[in-house]
């Protein structure tokens, strides 16, 4: 990739950024209750799956 990056490539690199982080820790209880909430990870909420390893971003 560039050292040099346009800001349209920059806004989408950010925002795909975004979608991969964990949902925070409070989405969990909320979504499915108190009970359940500790044997559930809060990545199971996020809007995308993707890795940097896994999946090339066409930004």
């Amino acid at each position: 990739m560039a050292s040099r990056k346009t800001s349209g490539k920059k806004k989408r690199l950010i925002r795909s950024s975004r979608q991969t982080r964990w949902a925070p820790f409070w989405v969990v209880p909320k979504i499915l209750g108190m009970r359940r909430a500790a044997k559930v990870h809060p990545g199971r909420f996020t809007s995308r799956k993707r890795s940097w390893k896994r999946t090339r971003i066409k930004a």
